[in-house]
């Protein structure tokens, strides 16, 4: 395996039982749960995969506007993004390459609070996707998947 400190920005590690959806989630020192909906049958005691993957585009979005704006001295005060995922009809996407069964689409709203010039804010939401996260959500991603033997 290669050497994970150069190559990631953090480790996760995420445990569950078999029993059901419930998931901890440890990243570097920070603890979280995730789960699944009543409804999906789970017991709801922590956000989906989905929006953990939602939250977190949505944060490196917002860092990355924010980030950008402070570089520049912009009055930018606030930036908040709403973020939802769906699953449409391949056919139902003009934009989209694929042409047949479902893909996933996800839909951001960003909001922009601050005495912006038009075309700072026009600028602003072309950097939203710039964010890091974005790009590998719209890029190849390859992942490799091996079986941890117990020592």
């Amino acid at each position: 395996m290669e050497d994970d400190k150069t190559n990631n920005l953090s480790h996760v590690i995420v445990r569950g039982s078999a029993s059901g959806f419930a998931q901890e989630i440890q990243i570097g020192s920070h603890r979280l749960t995730g789960d699944e909906p009543v409804s999906f049958g789970g017991t709801d005691t922590g956000p989906s995969p989905y929006d953990l993957l939602l939250a977190a585009l949505g944060s490196c979005t917002s860092m990355t506007i924010s980030l950008y704006a402070r570089q520049r001295r912009w009055p930018l005060e606030k930036v908040t993004v709403s973020l939802s995922h769906s699953k449409i009809y391949a056919v139902d996407c003009a934009e989209c390459e694929t042409r047949e069964g479902k893909i996933d689409r996800i839909e951001r709203e960003v909001q922009l609070i601050g005495s912006l010039t038009a075309e700072q804010r026009s600028r602003l939401m072309e950097i939203a996707d710039k964010c890091p996260v974005h790009r590998t959500l719209t890029s190849e991603i390859n992942i490799r998947t091996r079986e941890k033997v117990n020592s």
